[in-house]
C-alpha cells in the first residue's frame, strides 16, 4: 500500500453530497420508500435471499451470461425474475430448495458446481429464518433494532452468511454478504439504520482490483504473473487474505482522510459503491482480477 496516495485519491473520489448513495445497487431494483407490510417481508426476503447467494466470482467466467454484463447481474436478475414471476419463496420452500431449482431461475446448467453451493446457502437461509423468527424475513430486519451492527452479528452466525478467514493463526472476519445485506436492507428502504458509519467496505475481488490499478495498492510481482495468466488464487491463502484485508484498510485509510477534507466525509460502504462501478469501466474489465473459488465473495 502506497500512504501517500491516499489523501489525494480521496479527493478524487465523488462526495456523497454529489450523488444518491441510497441508490439501489447496481443492476437491481430502486428504493422503496413507505413500504406496506406486504412489500416489506417481500423486500427483505428478496434482498436476504440474493445476499445469501452473493458470491462466486471464481466461477463468473464459466456462468451462462444471455442478458446481462456481469455474473453478479445474472443471479440478480434470476432471482428478481423468480420474484415477478411466482412471487417470493417462503422460508420453508428455501429450506427445501434443490440446484436444480435455483438453476432454472438462474439459466444455468443444473450440474455447475456453483448451483449446488448456493442451494445449500439457501436452505441454510430459509431453515434459520423459520427456525428463529417464525419465518419472517421482514422479523430478521425488525430484529435488528435499527442497528446494522447487529444485524450483521445475526447473519454472521449462520452458514449461510459465514465469512471469517484465518491469518497466521488469528481469526479475520470480512464478513463481506452480512454487511451489504445490511447495505442493501438500508438502501431499498427495508430498514433505516444508523450505523452504517461502522461497517467496513465489502471485501472482494473487484474492489482491491481497481485500488491496483489505480496504485493505491501494490503487489508482489509474482502475485501479479499469476492473476493475469488467471491462475485461481486459493481462499485462505495467505495472499488471498492479504488481497482482502489491505483492501479494508486502504478504504478505512481512505475515509479517515475524506474526514480531515473539506465536505461530508464518506463512509466505507460509499467508497465500496463508488470504487465497484469505477470498476465496470473497460479499463479496468480489460485487466484480470484475482479469483478465487469460495462462498465468501
Amino acid at each position: 500500500m502506497i500512504d501517500t496516495h491516499i489523501e489525494p485519491y480521496a479527493l478524487t473520489l465523488t462526495r456523497p453530497a454529489e450523488r444518491d448513495l441510497d441508490a439501489a445497487v447496481p443492476g437491481t431494483v430502486a428504493p422503496v420508500l413507505r413500504l406496506t407490510q406486504v412489500a416489506l417481508e417481500d423486500e427483505a426476503t428478496f434482498w436476504l435471499t440474493l445476499d445469501a447467494i452473493n458470491f462466486g466470482s471464481g466461477w463468473f467466467p464459466t456462468l451462462r451470461k444471455r442478458e446481462q454484463p456481469t455474473g453478479y447481474r445474472t443471479i440478480a436478475a434470476g432471482i428478481r425474475r423468480r420474484f415477478d414471476q411466482e412471487g417470493r419463496w417462503s422460508a420453508a420452500q428455501l429450506a427445501e430448495l434443490t440446484a436444480a431449482e435455483i438453476a432454472g431461475w438462474l439459466d444455468q446448467d443444473p450440474g455447475h458446481e456453483l448451483m449446488a453451493l448456493m442451494a445449500a446457502s439457501l436452505r441454510d437461509l430459509g431453515a434459520s429464518v423459520r427456525r428463529l423468527y417464525g419465518g419472517s424475513f421482514a422479523a430478521v430486519v425488525d430484529g435488528s433494532g435499527g442497528s446494522a451492527v447487529a444485524l450483521v452479528e445475526t447473519l454472521a452466525g449462520w452458514r449461510c452468511f459465514q465469512d471469517v478467514s484465518a491469518y497466521d493463526g488469528r481469526p479475520v472476519p470480512f464478513l463481506k454478504r452480512a454487511q451489504i445485506a445490511a447495505a442493501d436492507l438500508h438502501r431499498a428502504g427495508v430498514a433505516r439504520f444508523t450505523d452504517l458509519d461502522r461497517l467496513t467496505m465489502f471485501a472482494d475481488n473487484l474492489v482491491p482490483h481497481v485500488l491496483r490499478l489505480d496504485g493505491v495498492l501494490w503487489f508482489d510481482p509474482e502475485l501479479v504473473a499469476r492473476i493475469e495468466r488467471g491462475e485461481l488464487i486459493e481462499h485462505g491463502s495467505p495472499e488471498e487474505v492479504e488481497i482482502r484485508a489491505c483492501a479494508v484498510h486502504a478504504v478505512e485509510l481512505i475515509v479517515r482522510a475524506s474526514v480531515a477534507a473539506s465536505g461530508p466525509p464518506l463512509t466505507a460502504a460509499a467508497v465500496d459503491e463508488i470504487l465497484w462501478n469505477r470498476g465496470q469501466a473497460p479499463e479496468y474489465k480489460a485487466v484480470p482480477r484475482h479469483r478465487s473459488r469460495s462462498t465468501a465473495y
